[in-house]
């Protein structure tokens, strides 16, 4: 491929902004808050927007419209769960999540928040939380790899070897600089392209098949059960797709975010334009395999990549429809949606290793540049021992991401939702819950029990094991009063 390609160029641009960036933060990052929580410093846009891309990853712009493109708005049901969660994960835990963190111990991890929140001193609730959130999240970073492997190798025309390590290497690169500042200002500027590609390709699909009622005549042709919201589904399967909406109350890289805010005040702001941003992109996202429908239907003779992988539609549609350094920047969207997901993995892991392990049992006296630089090392190491697992296309890593949001929502969903908001859970009650619902997964999952995706039984099932093991104890007066005083600062400052 010349290097001339104006798709290659832009591309090139955009990893160089983003590496640009990571050195920038650098320049902020004196110590180990910073490198992990940048200093709680985000504001309401950066929080929001970081938020947002943390969450959504190659599948917003690959596996969400090749579904509705396949089968229609039936395969909505999902979008529809994401937006009810994340709204509830923002409305009860964000700002309350801010100010726990900050009462008990100044916790800069998930780990390190339960272990501070519960007085544990055996250090049990540490290194299992450290330990479910190193083997989810290794592996969700492998399906990360892969995916921008993928993308490197259909729009290039590289061999699936390099594609891993091109596709990898710039989100290490900035990642490993600049830690959280540089991963939080990249999302931000990650959510911007991917909202300008959503919004501006259904647009440009919809005038280049004639407009709304030639495109919905050309979908109903194609087939009428296309609109049909129900088609193909049962009651268990909406309620499987809705509950995906659970698993937000348990995923560390996002709840990181509500950490980081600079203050509670900034939460509801944050919200209004997190939830803005997703809702416009979740319908974008619809709109473009819908409307893909349409435009392939009148143009089959284009519709070979995409008959031969239906996640290919947006690719495909904006090499098609769009000046190729338009379709640079919008193919640039997906790179964008994927390096902002795996770099805050990475970064949970490699806060997970330096905070939860080396630095509590191994070098407790260890200097604030010392921990900055282990937790650089560390990314480096989760990074290569996931582009080891993703080094075989066909280990079908990117059919485990499901698997590890139920993991990380079971697991811990309950545990962070019920203790902002209940004073009275104990150590054994947060303990009992991330065992439960993470043994509940793997468990259900093995045994496909129903036909029910399993975050849903192991969320249920881990909440009433930390309400009934929780009173069976009673928490100390240190525990409530630190509740009560985080509390009493989010309604004050809401």
């Amino acid at each position: 491929m010349s290097v001339s390609n104006p798709t290659l160029i832009t591309f090139v641009i955009y990893i160089a902004a983003m590496v640009l960036i990571g050195f920038m933060a650098y320049r902020s990052t004196n110590n180990l808050s910073d490198y992990i929580l940048g200093g709680r410093s985000l504001g309401s846009v950066v929080t929001a927007l970081s938020a947002g891309a943390s969450d959504m990853s190659g599948w917003l712009l690959m596996g969400l419209p090749g579904a509705i493109y396949m089968s229609g708005l039936s395969e909505s049901w999902i979008a529809i769960g994401l937006i009810i969660g994340a709204y509830l994960n923002w409305l009860f835990v964000a700002g309350r999540l801010r100010v726990q963190t900050e009462h008990n111990g100044d916790a800069l991890t998930l780990p390190d928040y339960f272990s501070s929140r519960f007085e544990d001193k055996s250090g049990l609730l540490r290194i299992i939380s450290a330990v479910v959130i190193l083997v989810f999240f290794t592996i969700y970073c492998a399906s990360g790899i892969v995916a921008g492997a993928r993308l490197f190798e259909s729009t290039f025309g590289m061999s699936y070897e390099t594609a891993l390590w091109a596709g990898a290497a710039a989100t290490i690169a900035y990642t490993f600089v600049g830690g959280f500042l540089a991963v939080s200002w990249t999302d931000t500027v990650q959510a911007t392209l991917m909202i300008f590609a959503l919004l501006l390709t259904p647009i440009i699909v919809l005038l280049a098949t004639g407009g709304v009622d030639t495109t919905f005549l050309a979908i109903e042709a194609q087939d009428a059960s296309n609109f049909d919201m129900l088609k193909n589904t049962t009651f268990i399967g909406i309620i499987s797709l809705m509950g995906w909406g659970l698993g937000y109350f348990g995923q560390p890289h996002i709840l990181a975010r509500f950490m980081a805010a600079d203050s509670v005040k900034s939460i509801a702001n944050a919200r209004r334009i997190s939830m803005t941003w997703m809702i416009l992109c979740l319908g974008g996202t619809v709109a473009v395999g819908f409307f893909g429908i349409a435009y392939f239907s009148a143009h089959p003779e284009l519709a070979g990549p995409v008959t031969e992988n239906h996640e290919r539609v947006f690719i495909e549609l904006a090499k098609i429809l769009f000046n190729p350094w338009v379709a640079g920047v919008l193919l640039s969207a997906i790179l964008a949606a994927v390096m902002s997901t795996l770099s805050c993995q990475l970064l949970v892991c490699s806060s997970a290793l330096t905070e939860d392990f080396y630095k509590t049992f191994l070098r407790k006296t260890a200097s604030q540049m010392e921990l900055v630089w282990v937790g650089r090392a560390m990314v480096l190491l989760v990074a290569l021992i996931a582009i080891a697992l993703a080094a075989n296309p066909e280990n079908r890593v990117l059919g485990l991401v499901s698997y590890a949001w139920a993991g990380f929502g079971a697991a811990f969903g309950p545990v962070v939702l019920i203790s902002v908001i209940w004073k009275d859970m104990t150590r054994n009650g947060a303990l009992a819950g991330i065992l439960v619902g993470a043994i509940t997964v793997i468990v259900w999952k093995h045994f496909e029990l129903l036909g029910l995706y399993e975050i849903i039984p192991g969320f249920i099932f881990a909440s009433l094991a930390i309400y009934f093991v929780s009173k069976m104890g009673a928490p100390s007066a240190g525990m409530l009063q630190r509740f009560a005083a985080a509390e009493k600062d989010f309604r004050l400052n809401q």
